[in-house]
């Protein structure tokens, strides 16, 4: 029993290192991260629909994204800056704990989700829908002709993808809200709502929210992992 805890752990961590490695290749590692990306963004859009109006969302080559809307009430603005960075890290969370009760099939049904709201609403810049379209296909092939173990891979790939960049994005918030306070994005609006709460405490929180959403993620997916064998 213990030989093969040890195997399934193994096999875990060999997906977290093969996202690891995908998402910093030149150019196809951009086109992977962007599944957080659109989950961060989308993430903004809901909470935001709650109290004003999302005109439209923009995703990069880069793997960037960006929002647009109007200026709701202070409430609805707080939870919109908040939202991105905490959707993105739960969904992470979520993909693993649904591959454990493999619900493989409503797990893509939910990525399915995002790309058809965003691309029936909000995204409408060229490379931005370019990846909506492809991503949904290779998830439409997958419902319709995936093999149960080329989808259980294949989600575990993409949840370990979701779980470093979810990590990796919160990182990169909190050293720029250290260095450059006054450029850092959601830590910075959230500053200037709060007032009393500067740049620095939102990076700080960001980052802790990630690894509490990863801690419980690791646990999900050395389950999932396990059960599958």
């Amino acid at each position: 029993m213990g030989y093969l805890k040890e195997k399934f752990s193994v096999r875990f961590f060999l997906f977290i290192v093969l996202a690891f490695l995908l998402v910093n290749m030149p150019i196809i590692g951009n086109y992977i991260s962007i599944i957080n990306t659109v989950i961060h963004e989308t993430g903004h859009a809901f909470v935001a629909l709650f109290g004003g109006q999302v005109e439209s969302i923009s995703l990069f080559m880069n793997s960037d994204g960006v929002t647009y809307g109007t200026e709701s009430i202070w409430i609805i603005n707080f939870f919109t800056s908040i939202a991105g960075y905490i959707v993105s890290s739960f969904m992470a969370f979520l993909s693993f704990w649904l591959i454990r009760k493999k619900q493989y099939t409503f797990l893509i049904d939910i990525l399915l989700g995002f790309i058809l709201l965003n691309l029936i609403f909000w995204v409408r810049n060229p490379y931005g829908v370019f990846w909506l379209v492809s991503f949904g296909i290779i998830f439409l092939s997958l419902l319709i002709k995936g093999s149960k173990t080329l989808i259980n891979n294949l989600l575990l790939l993409i949840a370990s993808v979701l779980l470093i960049e979810s990590i990796g994005s919160a990182y990169d918030i909190l050293i720029i809200s250290m260095l450059h306070p006054q450029s850092a994005g959601d830590a910075t609006n959230l500053s200037n709502l709060t007032v009393i709460l500067p740049a620095q405490a939102w990076g700080i929180f960001f980052f802790a929210q990630s690894l509490w959403f990863c801690f419980l993620g690791f646990k999900q997916g050395l389950f999932a992992v396990e059960k599958r064998g």
